[in-house]
């Protein structure tokens, strides 16, 4: 989607993407190694019973997600980062999660003619529809000013 394309109130949707014991296991033991998200033994015993997904695994698919369905073909270049971030539940291998945003502010820089500025909602649903991370983003854009 292109800049223009975005208005307060849209939401903007993904369909459910699985998420699996392999990607959990894989990611964990790069980023994050705690023993709740790669050791089963100790997880199963630990205070959510059995293997969970890291937080950071989740935003990364939420991410993705973001692209897939609003900014692959924008002129998005990046974000000065997160407003909010909440964990809300656990995902767990075999669930499958689903994004929706919702576009809470649109404008353009008082500063800087040539920047698109977007403020987001992403909540993330698992196949239960129940809502897994939600957080709040901003993202910039480029645009192109037109010369007199």
């Amino acid at each position: 989607m292109k800049f223009a394309e975005f208005e307060v109130g849209m939401v903007i949707k993904h369909p459910l993407v699985p998420v699996t014991r392999e990607e959990m296991l894989d990611f964990a033991q790069k980023y994050d190694p705690q023993s709740f998200h790669i050791d089963d033994k100790q997880a199963e015993e630990g205070h959510w019973g059995g293997l969970i997904a890291s937080g950071w695994l989740t935003c990364g698919k939420a991410m993705r997600m973001a692209v897939d369905s609003a900014l692959h073909d924008s002129e998005s270049f990046g974000s000065p980062g997160l407003e909010r971030l909440r964990w809300v539940l656990p995902v767990r291998a075999g669930d499958s999660i689903r994004l929706e945003a919702t576009v809470i502010s649109k404008r353009v820089s008082s500063s800087r003619s040539d920047l698109g500025i977007i403020r987001w909602n992403w909540d993330v649903f698992n196949q239960r529809d129940e809502r897994v991370l939600e957080l709040e983003a901003t993202s910039m854009f480029e645009l192109k000013v037109l010369q007199d």
